[in-house]
């Protein structure tokens, strides 16, 4: 059997992965990298990783003979550099999201899979959860007939304690592939050109950071060989919301609402003034063997990261990922979220939030 070495970075989130890796039956080794070295040989210890297998430096992963692939997980402004060197330094890469923060860097991630030949994938949750496989099966199984109208939203206090700093006043969109990616990859396609408006303001002491002075913002996007306008809300700072990331899909029999509050189950609408909430199946039957058990609805508590709730963080998606990311290499294929589909949703949320800044002009995506 073909297996790969895999090197998670980041081990805050990071660890999450560590586990998954070790489960699958075509991983051999499992590295972590920790910039501190006492935490990091904590972690290693918790995680049962061998000495050798142990980082402090990035780049010294990078120039590893034994690595194969690379998971970055780390801070949003590093994705880009990091993601770069993995590919440079021929490593399979994948990369939470966003994919970057402009469209040069993402024009240069593209052009950089190309070269090296290896995999690219972003590690979007959102097109893995357990409520969007379940409508992308009444998609496709025709229970929803034709879809008319698509909408995301991802609605978030930044504003509270165990953030880092680089996140205060954070443009919203610049992070938006939450709402974007569901809205895209459930209409199997991409999106062409996008008109954005700004609502309502932040601080100035915020505004000032990045030159972003909105405190939501909502985008409506044209979509590639459909009729489907997809609309996309997201907030991050200084507007009252229950955390929220969230699709909601409208079709000719059938419609599907996210839960207006956690927990209390999703809605269907079956026609008429037909509706019932429901809650997701698992998604297990989608997963090997091996990587089974990490879709179930348990929770492992860890209150110093605020980020998720691990055990089956963001949905169940976690094992997903790693499943499409592992199969990806050892068939040699694309995966589903290619270099090309990551850097489309995430400039979709970059032009955006420039179409905002602008006054609601018209912003064409660029092609990659």
């Amino acid at each position: 059997m073909k297996k790969i070495n895999v090197a998670v970075i980041g081990m805050n989130f990071g660890k999450e992965f560590v586990k998954l890796y070790q489960k699958h039956p075509n991983v051999g080794k499992v590295a972590i990298c920790q910039r501190n070295p006492e935490a990091l040989a904590q972690t290693g210890k918790e995680l049962g990783i061998d000495e050798s297998m142990q980082f402090t430096s990035f780049d010294d992963v990078c120039a590893s003979k034994e690595i194969d692939a690379i998971h970055i997980i780390t801070p949003i402004l590093d994705h880009y550099k990091q993601s770069l060197a993995s590919l440079e330094a021929g490593k399979h890469t994948a990369c939470t999201v966003p994919m970057a923060t402009t469209i040069e860097e993402l024009k240069n991630l593209c052009d950089a899979q190309k070269k090296s030949g290896k995999v690219y994938m972003m590690m979007e949750t959102a097109v893995y959860t357990r409520e969007y496989l379940y409508v992308k099966h009444l998609v496709e199984s025709g229970q929803m007939g034709r879809i008319q109208l698509v909408r995301g939203s991802h609605m978030q206090d930044m504003g509270l304690e165990g953030w880092p700093e680089y996140w205060l006043g954070f443009p919203p969109f610049w992070y938006g592939t939450h709402a974007i990616s569901p809205l895209l990859m459930i209409n199997k396609t991409e999106a062409l050109s996008v008109i954005g408006h700004g609502s309502g303001h932040i601080s100035e002491d915020l505004a000032k950071r990045y030159g972003s002075p909105f405190a939501c913002e909502t985008l409506t996007f044209r979509l590639k060989d459909t009729d489907v306008v997809a609309e996309a809300t997201r907030s991050l700072y200084e507007t009252v919301r229950q955390y929220r990331e969230s699709f909601d899909v409208y079709g000719t029999k059938m419609s599907y609402e996210w839960d207006q509050i956690a927990e209390e189950g999703s809605v269907l609408f079956e026609g008429g003034e037909n509706a019932r909430r429901f809650h997701a199946p698992d998604t297990d039957d989608l997963l090997i063997d091996e990587l089974k058990p990490f879709t179930k609805r348990e929770v492992i508590l860890n209150k110093e990261n605020v980020s998720f709730i691990q055990g089956s963080g963001h949905g169940g998606s976690h094992p997903h990922l790693v499943q499409e990311f592992v199969a990806s290499i050892i068939e040699e294929r694309e995966p589903l979220l290619n270099a090309r589909m990551s850097a489309n949703i995430t400039a979709a949320g970059i032009c955006g939030h420039e179409s905002c800044l602008k006054g609601g002009e018209k912003i064409v995506i660029p092609e990659f």
